[in-house]
């Protein structure tokens, strides 16, 4: 066995260990709700948030509380003997299943909070293997709190309030029993019958879990298919299973944590992985690797699936698998997908560099301060390095012939050769709307209109911060399509303005957007930039901002641009974006 094989092996094996040790706790807390439901007699959620107070309020561990918690005595909430039938008990003998008729338990204010399990025929037993004697004369919620979590007791105060029939199966069932999970694949039939439940069920056995039919399409498509209880340790193999891994029936199935030794040692990373997502992220997964058996070496193509209780925990691996090994269709079309994938990423490449040109040109990599009338400007602006995230971020900063100060930025929506076109229509058209003397909220809609009608058939859309500022009472009046809104950093503290959200450009037409006047004071520090600072990894736009916000309040200084070298610095290592961030120091 390779050391990589070994070390699978027991994390595998750990990780197991983990499940089980969870599984004792949510069985021992199971039985708990479910007797203490039992001795106060209401209904087990009731029981269940009764017990999650005492722990709460006692400040000792769910567990510890759950095993303090007593068996009820028999029939506590039965002071009388059930009313049984005569006919029930011819009718529960001609039942060649389990089967039981359920009296109901009712609280001082006359709901139904349980079953009493009245009666019961010869056949009767439940998946932990309790005969009828074990069972009759007992609430079936203490009995088995199984019933609670998958929800057959609503099932069965469902057939008794309404009289409706119930056929549900084949079910997964968990019962919990002396601190143990049971997992089980079990059919369950219900009727009203007197003033009583009739209910029947029926544990599937090994061979009726296997479809009719299905060992002859195992052979005509080579798929086998296997299930491993994590409760038990046992597992279920079909006879297809047995032949790819090159095993003989009566040697068993291969228990899970000895699956990474029957696969070649270059291929151990890819069961590890697998095991990974089956029991610790609880996901389903594709996998594909080779067996080397007796017969030879086997290319097999896997797709697992965890089976979980009602709390999201693993109590089975169902996996179905594929021999590729015969049909070498596959390696041709890797071989042709290889081939492309190729020309595709010269072609990306390619681009990319194109882009990168063009985008240069249009708007050239700088840094630095700017002085222009009641401001200081600090810039960076830098595009993503990444071939697949060449943006279309831009930025505006200019003196108009009326005195005002023509500050803008914005985004292209997409990557690559497109977005950089797009950015250079949207710049180039707002420097020529920018003479017009119009207002920054007249900008966006025209501005808005010759995107929507100069990309017709083409997904074309963009946002934008337009604004202009009076250098006289230092008032910026701006509006903004879709972007993120300024961060302004005063006496050390920073905040987001608020404004009125406007549509993305290009994305509708005939589109109007407001204008927010902002009165600023001399020493203030606007912060205007692109998403690309704000957008995190697995983390939602607002874990972003926050982190901007309170980067430039603890980056503020004189220096604009050293602002900025700062809050870049900070936020640096989550940036994977074009960037573009604009800092302006009011004079």
């Amino acid at each position: 066995m390779s050391q990589d094989s070994t070390a699978t092996k027991a994390m595998i094996r750990d990780q197991l260990a983990v499940l089980r040790r969870r599984m004792r706790r949510e069985a021992a807390i199971d039985e708990a709700v479910c007797r203490l439901a039992a001795r106060m007699n209401l209904r087990p959620d009731e029981a269940a948030d009764h017990l999650r107070r005492l722990s709460r309020d006692s400040g000792i561990d769910l567990l510890e509380v759950a095993r303090d918690v007593t068996p009820p005595p028999l029939a506590q909430a039965e002071t009388r003997e059930p009313v049984v039938p005569a006919w029930m008990t011819e009718v529960l003998e001609a039942l060649h299943a389990s089967a039981a008729y359920l009296v109901p338990i009712k609280d001082a204010g006359g709901r139904v909070v349980d079953f009493l399990i009245a009666a019961t025929n010869r056949h009767t037993k439940d998946v932990t293997g309790r005969g009828a004697d074990q069972l009759r004369g007992r609430r079936l919620v203490e009995t088995s709190p199984g019933v609670v979590k998958s929800g057959v007791l609503d099932d069965y105060l469902s057939v008794y309030e309404s009289g409706a029939p119930l056929t549900r199966g084949p079910l997964e069932f968990v019962e919990a029993r002396d601190g143990l999970l049971w997992p089980a694949s079990i059919m369950v039939r219900a009727v009203r019958a007197g003033d009583g439940v009739l209910a029947n069920w029926r544990t599937l056995d090994d061979e009726e879990r296997l479809v009719a039919g299905w060992e002859r399409a195992q052979r005509i498509a080579e798929l086998g298919w296997g299930e491993w209880n994590l409760a038990t340790g046992t597992a279920v193999w079909t006879q297809q299973m047995y032949e790819m891994f090159g095993r003989r029936p009566a040697e068993g199935p291969i228990r899970l944590e000895d699956l990474p030794a029957a696969v070649v040692a270059e291929d151990v990373p890819l069961v590890d992985e697998q095991m990974r997502t089956l029991l610790r992220y609880r996901e389903a997964t594709e996998n594909e690797y080779r067996v080397q058996n007796r017969y030879g070496l086997r290319h097999l193509r896997t797709v697992s699936e965890p089976i979980l209780d009602e709390d999201g925990l693993p109590v089975k691996i169902r996996m179905l698998v594929q021999d590729t090994t015969a049909g070498r269709r596959r390696e041709r079309a890797l071989a042709v997908a290889h081939e492309q994938a190729v020309t595709q990423r010269q072609r990306a490449d390619e681009e990319h560099q194109v882009a990168l040109r063009l985008q240069d040109s249009i708007l050239p990599r700088r840094t630095g301060v700017l002085d222009l009338p009641g401001l200081r400007m600090g810039l960076r602006y830098r595009p993503a390095e990444d071939v697949l995230r060449l943006g279309g971020d831009w930025f505006k900063a200019r003196p108009l012939p009326d005195g005002r100060v023509l500050l803008a930025i914005g985004d292209a929506m997409g990557h690559g050769l497109t977005a950089v076109g797009l950015m250079a229509q949207m710049r180039s058209g707002l420097a020529g709307l920018a003479y017009t003397k119009a207002d920054a909220a007249q900008l966006a809609t025209w501005l808005n209109d010759l995107m929507y009608h100069n990309n017709e058939g083409v997904t074309a859309t963009g946002t934008a911060i337009i604004g202009h500022f009076e250098p006289a009472d230092r008032t910026l009046t701006w509006t903004s399509a879709g972007h993120p809104s300024p961060v302004l950093v005063r006496q050390g503290k920073a905040t987001l303005l608020d404004h009125s959200p406007g549509v993305m450009l290009g994305a509708f037409e005939s589109m109007s957007y407001e204008l927010t006047a902002t009165v600023l004071e001399s020493g203030d520090v606007l912060v205007l930039y692109t998403d690309g600072i704000v957008e995190r990894r697995g983390l939602d736009v607002q874990a972003g901002l926050d982190a901007l916000v309170g980067a430039a309040a603890d980056c503020h200084t004189d220096d604009p641009e050293e602002s900025i070298a700062c809050v870049l610095a900070r936020l640096d290592g989550d940036i994977s974006d074009d960037v573009c961030v604009i800092a302006l120091r009011v004079l």
